[in-house]
């Protein structure tokens, strides 16, 4: 602003400097008839003329001249629409064309300088903390009631489509084939001899509820250890002996259970009343409230720990991230490839949207606000032709002036 008001004056004082040279010339010409008085008051003169010409017409850009509503004054105020149309319509046009894009987006190496980046401790940390805090502003915002109501949903239509006879048959199946059975028939008996063998004193008590009152005690304590250890040995058999009756019968029962589900109605029947009673009523959102809540609060928590174990994988993949990005050349080629075709399509699809951005925003400028902007960044070279125009409409008055005389 202070230059665009100094060169203003210095264009205003050259005029007024040939205002007082063309009045001391017509002052002198009254008394003195020296050619040379002619010469300079009709460069004043014409200087004078340039000035006020290039003054009106610098003016009429951005204001009324001397505050009068001249037609075609004010250009700039009145043609903002239009300012701001033609000048979005050239950047891109101009700017925004393949052709100009193309070389920029093919200097685009954004792996490198994310490599770079992340391999240093403070902007991997800057990483992890900024992920953690978005996400935790996300989870926070979010709307339980909604959330709840989405999960209860698609919970409800997920259920809904299983078949879980069909689920459960085959669950089993696989856990048949893969004889896991076996295991768990072998931990059972384990467990069982090992419950018999801890605890006598219990079968002790139990056979001497059942047994006479004229049977004598060391019978019965007799009786009680044959009881316990013939048990222990039963599944001390049961344990070891993986060709064991027990291990078959138990088998062929759940093979058969197995074709039950698949086929019976029976329990198609019961495992579908289960289903529906599970997704009726206030079950199924009740479940889906206590699963987002607890969700929510487990993340919570583990976004908010800074020793937490996500915090801590997030840490680590940035890690190995910036080492792949480092030493996988392919990788890094591959990424840049997709950010330069991405960019690339993506600038080209959305030309017009920036020549829309600069129409409008010029459009929606305050005329007087705009003609204030341009003015401010243009004002001061506009000045020169103030100037200009003073000095070359002297020079042109000048030769008119000689060419005259000489001809006369």
């Amino acid at each position: 602003m202070r230059q665009l008001r100094y060169h203003k004056r210095l264009a205003t004082g050259l005029f007024l400097l040939m205002v007082v040279v063309y009045a001391l010339m017509t002052w002198l010409s009254r008394s003195d008839p020296s050619h040379w008085i002619g010469y300079i008051k009709a460069f004043s003169e014409a200087a004078m003329v340039g000035a006020l010409a290039d003054w009106f017409a610098v003016t009429a850009l951005f204001h009324h001249p001397m505050g009068l509503p001249i037609p075609h004054t004010n250009l700039i105020e009145k043609s903002k629409k239009s300012i701001g149309d033609n000048l979005g319509n050239f950047v891109v046009q101009n700017f925004l064309t393949p052709q100009n894009i193309r070389p920029y987006i093919q200097q685009l190496t954004v792996s490198a300088y994310a490599a770079d980046w992340l391999s240093g401790e403070k902007n991997k940390t800057l990483l992890v903390s900024e992920t953690a805090r978005v996400l935790r502003d996300i989870l926070q915002k979010m709307d339980d009631a909604t959330v709840a109501a989405f999960i209860a949903r698609k919970g409800t239509e997920l259920i809904s489509s299983v078949k879980l006879n069909e689920v459960v048959a085959g669950a089993l199946q696989y856990f048949l084939e893969r004889e896991e059975h076996e295991q768990l028939i072998t931990t059972l008996a384990a467990r069982i001899r090992q419950f018999i063998g801890e605890n006598e004193d219990m079968i002790q008590d139990k056979v001497k509820e059942e047994s006479y009152f004229f049977v004598p005690k060391f019978i019965e304590n007799k009786l009680a250890s044959k009881i316990s250890s013939g048990l222990s040995r039963y599944f001390e058999e049961i344990e070891t002996d993986k060709e064991h009756k027990i291990r078959k019968e138990i088998g062929q029962q759940l093979q058969q259970f197995v074709t039950d589900l698949r086929s019976g109605e029976k329990w198609g029947q019961e495992l579908e009343q289960l289903k529906n009673n599970l997704v009726s009523g206030d079950n199924i959102q009740r479940y889906a409230t206590d699963i987002w809540q607890s969700l929510k609060q487990t993340l919570m928590s583990e976004l908010s720990d800074t020793d937490s174990a996500m915090l801590q994988y997030f840490s680590r993949t940035a890690g190995e991230l910036a080492e792949n990005l480092k030493q996988d050349e392919a990788l890094r080629a591959r990424i840049d490839n997709w950010v330069r075709l991405t960019a690339y399509k993506y600038i080209l699809r959305n030309t017009e949207n920036v020549g829309l951005l600069i129409s409008n925003t010029v459009g929606n400028w305050q005329g007087r606000e705009l003609s204030q902007k341009l003015e401010m960044e243009v004002g001061k070279d506009l000045q020169f032709i103030r100037i200009n125009g003073t000095l070359v409409g002297g020079l042109v008055g000048l030769l008119i002036y000689a060419i005259t005389h000489l001809l006369s």
